[in-house]
């Protein structure tokens, strides 16, 4: 594809392009190089914001500090191929059969990019908003996010850049496009815990202290706790043992050591920081009662948020609605996105295609429904700026 977009840009060309980028986290790839490319040659204003290794891209047309100035937000970014020998066509060959686009990213997120850089292109070029249109795209979302999407937004309160509202392309639809867009997220969190004893023979359990009998007490204490039964936009928080190791391949040996590993997905009845302190009082308590010692240092991927139903949300859905004849479901359902940090700076929604195969070997995207995407986006800039 020319590194020139030239309205009306071909969203499906556009997808295999960005698909043939090897943009494995946290390489670039070429990814933002051809957007960049493009994007300056619409007459977008483009700056390279790259940070701890990873690069990311912020594209702005119109003038700064528009009264009204719509962002997109996506990655171009993707997961591993994994087993190679497991796909049927190149990861990276942007295959097309069957009316679909193979490789890996195809659906998450290279088509939602695609789709929503296509649609801001053509809207400059044939019906220039009365505003801005800004466009932001990390490669790091699918990584450990530290330096993608939170370095564009931390760039831009620097340099006095602000987006009114924002959507994210992610694709967001279980089955049919249209269904389902995302309002909010859970949080996320995980507890790495080590229950350390004392090490002994089997035989002889009273001269040791195991600490298995701990952990497997604390451990169904908190998948056996119910901690909520749902909020007005949020199914009920969850807690998921992932993990139950004490690594000890002799059967006359009790260890000195075992771990666990627990990921809580969280509403908004909670914060990470009322969660943790609940998980630490409950830690004291089983290492008092064994008398052993519980070390339990925790990661937080995200807190819960929610962009109440309003103005955005109705833009959205209506032009969802308007292209696909489908309302979709205002939902907080499935992982963490880098909604969670777009939220701090505007009102954000996501909205993109079926994610049914996304992150999976032989990963593809139905080529009408990429064009399909891009009309939905452009009704929503025109509506916007209407």
């Amino acid at each position: 594809m020319s590194n020139t977009f030239t309205a009306p840009v071909d969203a499906a060309e556009l997808t295999s392009a960005l698909i043939r980028c090897p943009s494995v986290t946290p390489e670039e790839g070429g990814a933002l190089v051809l957007l960049q490319a493009g994007l300056e040659a619409a007459g977008f204003t483009c700056t390279r914001i790259d940070r701890g290794g990873v690069s990311n891209l912020f594209a702005r047309w119109g003038d700064k500090g528009a009264t009204r100035t719509f962002g997109f937000n996506g990655h171009t970014d993707v997961v591993p191929v994994g087993d190679a020998d497991a796909w049927t066509v190149d990861p990276f060959g942007a295959e097309v059969k069957d009316g679909q686009i193979w490789g890996r990213g195809a659906t998450d997120m290279k088509s939602g990019v695609a789709a929503f850089v296509a649609a801001a292109v053509d809207m400059v070029a044939q019906t220039p908003p009365d505003g801005a249109i800004i466009i932001t795209i990390t490669g790091d979302e699918e990584g450990d996010a530290l330096d993608g999407t939170t370095a564009i937004l931390d760039w831009m309160d620097a340099e006095n850049e602000q987006m009114s509202v924002c959507l994210v392309g992610e694709p967001t639809c279980p089955n049919e496009i249209g269904e389902m867009m995302k309002i909010g997220r859970r949080g996320s969190m995980t507890a790495f815990i080590t229950v350390t004893g004392v090490q002994g023979h089997a035989a002889y359990p009273h001269r040791a202290n195991n600490p298995i009998p701990a952990l497997a007490r604390l451990v169904d204490r908190l998948a056996s706790h119910t901690l909520d039964t749902g909020t007005d936009h949020f199914d009920a928080s969850t807690l998921a043992v992932v993990t139950f190791d004490t690594g000890n391949p002799a059967t006359n040996v009790i260890p000195a050591q075992c771990k666990a590993t627990v990921n809580i997905r969280f509403n908004d009845a909670h914060s990470s920081a009322s969660l943790s302190e609940w998980l630490q009082s409950e830690a004291d308590a089983i290492a008092a009662e064994f008398g052993v010692q519980i070390d339990m240092p925790i990661k937080v991927s995200g807190e819960s948020f929610v962009t109440p139903p309003g103005a955005l949300s109705d833009l959205v859905a209506a032009a969802v609605a308007a292209e696909t004849g489908m309302q979709p479901e205002l939902s907080t359902s499935g992982g963490t996105s880098d909604a969670r940090f777009v939220q701090h700076h505007c009102p954000v929604v996501e909205f993109g295609l079926v994610g049914k195969t996304m992150h999976q070997v032989d990963e593809r995207v139905e080529i009408s429904q990429i064009h399909q995407l891009k009309q939905i986006y452009a009704r929503i800039l025109a509506d916007y700026f209407a």
